[in-house]
């Protein structure tokens, strides 16, 4: 049987990233610490991990070992905890036919979302980023090749992240990006210093669940309630694109949160500081 090289590679991708998945701190490791090291005068390497939301209570950083860096260069983790807004994002690593979907739900009911890509995601999907910039999201950088960036020095930092920036533009008309979600959430000072200075906040989240697998989908039931248990103001929510499990939950985890009293709104607004109170970020 002779297969196509096009399947090959998606076959491979999906491989890679599923491989990747498993070190992405996701909170099935919940208040698992960030794994740091220090190797001379390395910076110290960080997996971003969080104390999650528990019955309302909101979550937590504080015992990471990594808050003051990310106040420092700006970085994101929640929004204003005084105020029930929420800020959606997924992870498109690659396509797994589900982000029409998505972006069906998201059209129907009126909620902006942030998209970060990788430049395998950019060859390959041009017509679903021009959907996504047509209809209002905004793309982020996940970066080119979904490095761990804490082993790279500032060039090979800012090439990841101009190569996506410049196709994105090209290919969507987008201004320049402004937003990056490291790789699997590893990251050191090194990064996010060097992507502040090329313009870029660092988003990380508040609420996630293990749902990068795509062997093993659970059902929308078991997404909504991953989603819903963990749900608090300001939150910053982490979706992987991938499982059918969010493509399917999507509308009923809008329609349950609005049902709350909570908003969703784009992480444009948030960083504007144009919501009263402001953005009362790490509290």
């Amino acid at each position: 049987m002779r297969i196509k090289s096009g399947a090959i590679a998606v076959l491979l991708t999906v491989v890679l990233f599923t491989a990747a998945g498993l070190l992405h701190a996701l909170p099935e490791t919940i208040a698992a610490k960030a794994v740091s090291a220090q190797n001379g005068n390395q910076p110290s390497v960080y997996h971003f991990g969080f104390k999650k939301s528990v019955n309302g209570k909101l979550p937590s950083i504080d015992e990471e070992g990594f808050k003051e860096i990310l106040n420092k260069h700006d970085s994101l983790f929640l929004g204003n905890t005084e105020r029930k807004d929420l800020y959606l994002t997924f992870d498109n690593g690659y396509e797994n036919g589900l982000t029409s979907a998505i972006l069906d739900v998201l059209k129907a009911k009126q909620v902006p979302a942030a998209f970060f890509v990788t430049g395998h995601y950019v060859k390959e999907e041009p017509q679903l980023l021009k959907r996504m910039v047509d209809e209002g999201h905004i793309v982020g950088n996940h970066s080119w090749s979904h490095p761990d960036m804490s082993q790279l020095n500032e060039t090979q930092i800012a090439s990841e992240l101009d190569r996506v920036d410049e196709q994105v533009q090209r290919i969507t008309g987008q201004k320049k990006m402004q937003y990056l979600r490291p790789p699997r959430g590893i990251f050191n000072e090194r990064v996010l210093a060097a992507s502040r200075k090329l313009g870029y906040r660092s988003v990380f989240w508040s609420i996630a669940y293990k749902d990068w697998d795509v062997n093993a989908q659970r059902g929308a039931g078991y997404a909504f309630d991953q989603v819903m248990k963990q749900l608090h103001p300001g939150a910053i929510l982490l979706l992987h694109s991938v499982s059918r499990d969010n493509a399917e939950a999507l509308g009923s985890i809008i329609d349950k949160a609005r049902e709350q009293g909570y908003t969703f709104r784009s992480l444009d607004e948030l960083v504007a500081g144009e919501l009263p109170g402001g953005m009362g970020l790490f509290p």
